[in-house]
């Protein structure tokens, strides 16, 4: 396979903060992102999203992207894919790392004999996902699959 680029441009706007955007994407400004310190470092900024955030994401991200590829290769129905992520921050040996993050995927599937199916998907996704193959951060997941029709049955 030859090797894949990607390219992202990131510009100071002022403070802490800038602008990232990326070619392949678009570099108007509704495709960039305003990225900045956060809060708990000194002169962060809340509500922006930080390079702490975007690290999280990229493995959440992956995640759902590896799901959505292996669940349709192994032709899983479902109706619906969601994956809460936390991120946590330390220090170590006197240099801060990003030492762990948790998914919690949750997966509905229509039917309950699928749910095999459904945690062998999830696993080769968490097996699969390039991010978290690339980075040396402690990846845990805590899958929940709900079926369709027992929550039918049961209302």
């Amino acid at each position: 396979m030859e090797p894949y680029y990607y390219n992202v441009d990131i510009n100071w706007s002022n403070e802490r903060k800038g602008v990232m955007c990326s070619p392949e994407v678009g570099q108007a400004a509704e495709n960039c992102i305003e990225v900045a310190t956060p809060p708990e470092f000194p002169k962060g900024m809340p509500g922006i999203w930080s390079p702490e955030h975007l690290f999280t994401a990229a493995v959440s991200s992956c995640l759902m992207t590896t799901f959505l590829a292996i669940a349709e290769n192994s032709q899983l129905e479902f109706t619906n894919f969601s994956c809460p992520a936390k991120g946590k921050l330390e220090q170590v040996e006197g240099k801060y790392l990003m030492t762990e993050i948790i998914l919690t995927p949750r997966v509905t599937i229509h039917h309950e004999k699928d749910l095999h199916r459904a945690e062998r998907v999830l696993q080769k996704s968490e097996q699969a996902c390039l991010i978290s193959n690339s980075i040396r951060t402690k990846v845990i997941m805590m899958p929940t699959i709900m079926v369709l029709e027992l929550v039918t049955l049961e209302k």
